[in-house]
């Protein structure tokens, strides 16, 4: 494998050795006649480019085969590469990435990025010079699902800072957005049948202050941006607990009738919506058919985490319920691992997080038939401190540093469970503790880019130490962005 800092690690890279091709002033996108998606993947690179280079980099039609000078994206309509593969072939000439599929020629372009020194992530102007190593590169996802979580309920984050969020995704092949989007510290999202919900559920957030929440313009202008970028977003309703915000918003979801009090704090399991009255289920109804309206994605995540108030028998019936109004709107639904307490449909993905317990009813749903997601905690959560001397997130889980995030694998992390059971792999980011964009990026990076090669690159294609080199040299490139990071000790940076 050459020593570019390509992360993920592709399949396979054959490097032509003093082989360059340098982008100039005559250089252009080329795309197939009348392939609009091939022209929206040429013109978001391009868009990238021009900020930093001051190249014209224009993007047009071209039937014929690649000319000299010019970038040509492709759509060939060879399924080998799958939804989400490419190649890559640079000359001293041009550069010409192929794919079957528009999501394939995207992941191409975050490849291409990669190859370019780092000044080519600046917003304005750079000398350069612009030069792409020469070599091919053949590549395509080992998972489905590659993903990370934001929780803009415990602290809200704005629709921009959301998107800035999403680009970190884009650039290292995530193509799950998991949102969130309600807790006993806030509900996010204007649901217009039930109008307190964010006018007063969103009206704080941990520690106090104003909260927030997106309108439904907002939230499906997030939709939209993350699709542009190939990324699903999956929205999150947490239920049956975690439900304080929507308890102080509506009255008649308390079995006691009695409207709750705003909640401020970081305590787990204390609420819980009345799971037996008439009055829960057609609010769900109501919320969960506004929120299928508003997302084009499969998947609506129906939490069901750190439930302390039900019986078992509570618990499941409500599981198995809710598992059927999801699909009535049309979806399918997700939930934490502790759904699999529960009777769960064919469709029904859990997402397995806390390797404490629970792993016997996980491996029971597997043998169903079940797929999961996994983000096991000690290896996946993001808002976990680096070390001791990490001032922001927690430390339940113990420390997260890089090694951690990347030293696992999905086909073994779980004994019972295979590759084939495994749908994909996520990165939640809980935000009891970070206030900030600033806060986001610094404990989102650069553990994300390791889920993401856990999730993307072939087990045989991951070496930690190859690894860590490889990410070294995307520290220039965060800081060309103006995006901050934990500069962790076992990363040699430039």
């Amino acid at each position: 494998m050459p020593s570019w800092a390509i992360v993920p690690a592709p399949v396979s890279a054959e490097a032509a050795e003093g082989t360059w091709f340098t982008l100039g002033p005559a250089t252009r996108i080329l795309t197939p006649p009348g392939a609009a998606a091939a022209a929206a993947a040429g013109e978001q690179l391009a868009a990238v480019l021009r900020r930093s280079t001051g190249l014209p980099l224009p993007v047009s039609a071209a039937a014929a085969a690649t000319p000299g000078d010019a970038i040509s994206l492709e759509l060939t309509g060879d399924g080998r590469l799958g939804e989400e593969g490419y190649e890559l072939a640079v000359t001293g000439e041009s550069a010409t990435l192929r794919a079957s599929r528009p999501a394939g020629l995207f992941m191409g372009t975050q490849t291409l990025r990669q190859l370019l020194p780092a000044a080519v992530e600046a917003p304005t102007g750079r000398p350069g010079p612009w030069r792409l190593p020469g070599g091919r590169i053949a590549d395509r996802p080992r998972f489905a699902w590659r993903g990370a979580m934001l929780d803009v309920a415990r602290h809200f984050f704005t629709v921009a800072e959301v998107k800035r969020f999403i680009d970190l995704l884009a650039l290292y092949k995530l193509n799950v957005l998991h949102l969130h989007l309600t807790d006993d510290q806030g509900w996010r999202l204007a649901i217009h049948s039930r109008p307190r919900l964010a006018g007063h559920g969103g009206s704080t957030q941990v520690g106090g202050g104003p909260g927030g929440h997106y309108t439904q313009d907002q939230y499906a202008e997030l939709v939209a941006y993350a699709r542009d970028r190939h990324i699903t977003v999956v929205p999150e309703i947490d239920m049956p607990g975690h439900t304080n915000a929507a308890l102080a918003s509506y009255a008649e979801l308390s079995c006691d009738g009695r409207p709750r009090e705003l909640y401020t704090g970081t305590e787990v399991g204390f609420s819980s919506l009345c799971v037996d009255a008439p009055a829960t289920w057609r609010f769900l109804d109501e919320v969960l058919g506004e929120l299928a309206a508003l997302t084009p994605g499969p998947f609506i995540h129906v939490g069901g985490d750190e439930v302390q108030t039900l019986s078992d028998r509570q618990y499941g019936s409500f599981v198995e319920r809710v598992q059927e109004l999801v699909r009535s709107h049309g979806n399918r639904a997700i939930g934490w691992q502790e759904i699999a307490k529960a009777r769960l449909q064919p469709t029904t993905v859990a997402q397995w997080w806390d390797p404490r317990s629970g792993a016997d009813a996980i491996r029971a749903a597997v043998r169903q038939g079940t797929k999961l997601v996994l983000s096991p905690a000690p290896m996946t959560y993001l808002d976990m401190k680096y070390d001791r001397h990490t001032d922001l997130g927690l430390a339940w889980a113990g420390h997260v540093e890089v090694a951690d995030a990347y030293g696992w694998d999905p086909s073994t992390v779980l004994e019972g469970v295979g590759e084939d059971d495994v749908l994909g792999v996520e990165a939640p980011l809980w935000s009891e503790t970070l206030r900030s964009i600033a806060d986001v990026e610094r404990m989102t990076l650069p553990r994300l880019p390791a889920v993401a090669e856990v999730g993307w690159s072939p087990a045989d294609a991951r070496d930690w130490d190859g690894f860590r080199r490889r990410l070294a040299a995307h520290g220039p490139r965060w800081s060309a962005m103006g995006v901050g990071y934990h500069r962790s000790p076992q990363v040699p940076w430039s």
